[in-house]
């Protein structure tokens, strides 16, 4: 196997990429790097300077390649099987990038804000960081709520992409900030995203490491 993905199961940027292996069953060895192991670590940085999972080599190709959405285009590229996750029109794959970074940037970022301040010692907490990124992410998940009425996936009937990132972004922030009762739009579309074969098997193989997971 060519493709060697660094990751830890916890992770939820590392579940983005795992999806979209598990979707077209694209052989890899999973490598779990524990960046609390100071030679784990130390060997991931050499790999990755900047510290952040998820991390794909493409040994065939001696070619590095990081940040989940590019992984995930570089997949679609070069490992491609039944789910294409960049529609080959490219208006559509423009609205597909635009809602891919929409979950990135405007829930899931927020949602890491509120759990990482959970992991901070009690001195170093920032209630306002916390309470601004609750805010900009209730905003986002409000203009969700109205982009999935009559939607089954986020760029409508095919999943891609954008569906890898809702995933993760959805899990955490329901979480963090429940919304069944106040989005049911975006809670329907999450239970779909856990139906899926992929995201469950990412969820699955993830339950051994949730007590990591830093309640409130």
């Amino acid at each position: 196997m060519s493709l060697v993905l660094h990751f830890h199961p916890l992770s939820s940027f590392c579940w983005k990429v795992l999806i979209a292996l598990y979707e077209n069953d694209t052989p890899f060895t999973p490598k779990v790097v524990n960046l609390g192991d100071e030679a784990d670590r130390a060997a991931f940085l050499k790999l990755w300077p900047v510290g952040k999972f998820p991390l794909i080599q493409d040994t065939a190709r001696n070619w590095d390649v990081a940040e989940s959405s590019i992984i995930i285009e570089y997949l679609d590229q070069h490992f491609h099987g039944t789910t294409r996750f960049i529609p080959q029109d490219g208006e559509l794959a423009r609205q597909m990038r635009f809602r891919d970074r929409f979950f990135d940037l405007h829930i899931h970022h927020h949602m890491q804000k509120i759990v990482g301040d959970r992991l901070r010692p009690a001195d170093r907490k920032d209630p306002h960081g916390v309470e601004d990124a609750r805010t900009r992410m209730a905003t986002a998940l409000g203009m969700v709520e109205s982009a999935m009425a009559g939607k089954t996936w986020a760029t409508g009937e095919t999943f891609t992409m954008a569906d890898c990132a809702a995933a993760p972004a959805l899990f955490y922030a329901d979480k963090v900030a429940p919304f069944e009762a106040s989005h049911p739009n975006t809670f329907a579309y999450l239970a779909r995203l856990k139906e899926r074969p992929s995201f469950a098997r990412v969820l699955n193989e993830a339950k051994p490491y949730f007590k990591y997971f830093p309640a409130a």
